[in-house]
């Protein structure tokens, strides 16, 4: 059904936490419920706890277990802030659509770091501002006109020139914009208290468990797996990161490798607040701090899948990321205690795909997160709930596979 990718290698620095153990069982007869999601990773795990809380019965299955796939490997920056500047998605989809993206997603960042708090999930999380500082693709004069365009939108930023910037940060750039309220967390620990919060309603997580066919009528989407029992409910949610199913349009979809280090503790030299950095440039560096003073930071983009050369870039693109990060904080140990290498899907405008796939309208997908992957996760799992409970959501146009 899938093509069957490596996710991610390397050693992500998630590993030095430890996160709850999610129990599952094996998958030994056929089972129905209202919905089946495919994937127990971030996106899956925002379903679940999402459709248990409106009352749904939920099946969750993965073929490598929870947690297993791309969720360790980002770097969990999670960000408001969209891919593609807002002044220039304006010139793609419209200045209206733009905004109101722009605004579901801020919305997103505000009311998952609510939800967590009411969730009582414990995932270290801080509520952090962030920099966008001036690069390749954006200069200064044109990080001025982004700040017009947010603020025009009703997005608070403030434009930074030189002299503030090293004042304030140390950087030394020719301006940034200053945003506010973005949040930093541990993605496992978050992934984790959801699948927990999840069973706590009765869903059922089977693991291994593999989907190979999926066959959808008017009323219900079979699935059968490789273990051999099916799987039939009302709706199908496939949450399987950037493996894509045959079923789920590739247009306008690609897949991107990535590769991010993280440092050891040192919290005496992490920049003043700990913002969020990331660049104006492409390839970008993007870069945070966890909770005990470890500087994550990740970049060296490439368009391409195959996992095979990516992997062995490992030790030349950490090599160039710490680097470019000592180059940045000449004061930090840059020298990597972890390394790792990830794909992600991005699309032109930046915006994720999510919703029924077209002419399958009881099978919901997403896909094409770029770096803000748990915001879009955030946004789906609104957008799938409110979709299979028969309600509308007002921006789910926006992401519309045939937007």
């Amino acid at each position: 059904m899938a093509r069957k990718l490596d996710l991610r290698t390397g050693r992500p620095v998630w590993s030095a936490y430890r996160s709850p153990t999610v129990p599952t069982t094996m998958l030994t007869r056929d089972t129905k419920a209202d919905v089946l999601i495919v994937g127990m990773g971030m996106s899956g795990a925002m379903m679940a706890e999402a459709l248990t809380a409106d009352g749904h019965s939920v099946i969750c299955i993965d073929r490598r277990g929870p947690l297993q796939g791309s969720t360790s490997a980002t770097t969990a920056l999670v960000q408001f802030e969209i891919d593609q500047p807002l002044s220039t998605l304006s010139k793609m989809i419209g200045r209206a659509s733009a905004e109101q993206a722009w605004r579901r997603s801020r919305l997103a960042v505000s009311s998952l770091g609510a939800h967590i708090a009411e969730l009582g999930i414990n995932c270290r999380l801080s509520r952090t501002r962030s920099l966008y500082l001036a690069g390749t693709t954006l200069g200064p004069s044109e990080l001025r006109d982004e700040t017009d365009a947010r603020r025009q939108a009703g997005i608070a930023a403030t434009y930074l020139s030189a002299a503030p910037l090293a004042q304030e940060f140390g950087i030394s750039r020719d301006g940034a914009i200053l945003s506010h309220d973005n949040i930093a967390l541990d993605p496992r620990k978050l992934t984790s208290g959801l699948l927990l919060k999840a069973l706590e309603r009765k869903a059922r997580l089977y693991a291994p468990a593999e989907a190979m066919t999926i066959e959808d009528s008017a009323d219900e989407v079979v699935v059968a797996t490789r273990e051999g029992p099916t799987i039939t409910a009302r709706s199908v949610m496939l949450a399987t990161g950037y493996e894509l199913t045959d079923i789920v349009p590739a247009a306008a979809h690609r897949i991107i490798s990535t590769w991010a280090i993280a440092t050891r503790p040192q919290p005496r030299n992490v920049w003043q607040g700990a913002a969020f950095i990331w660049e104006a440039s492409h390839p970008y560096l993007y870069l945070r701090a966890t909770a005990d003073g470890r500087v994550i930071c990740g970049g060296e983009d490439e368009d391409f899948v195959d996992e095979v050369r990516r992997d062995r870039l490992i030790a030349d693109k950490s090599a160039r990321i710490a680097q470019k990060l000592g180059q940045l904080f000449p004061h930090l140990d840059v020298e990597p205690e972890f390394a790792w290498t990830g794909s992600f899907g991005t699309t032109t405008t930046g915006l994720p795909y999510i919703g029924a796939v077209p002419r399958h309208p009881r099978i919901h997908a997403v896909m094409g997160y770029g770096g803000n992957g748990i915001t879009f996760s955030r946004i789906a799992s609104e957008i799938v709930s409110a979709t299979i409970r028969g309600s509308d959501d007002t921006d789910a146009k926006l992401f519309a596979f045939n937007r």
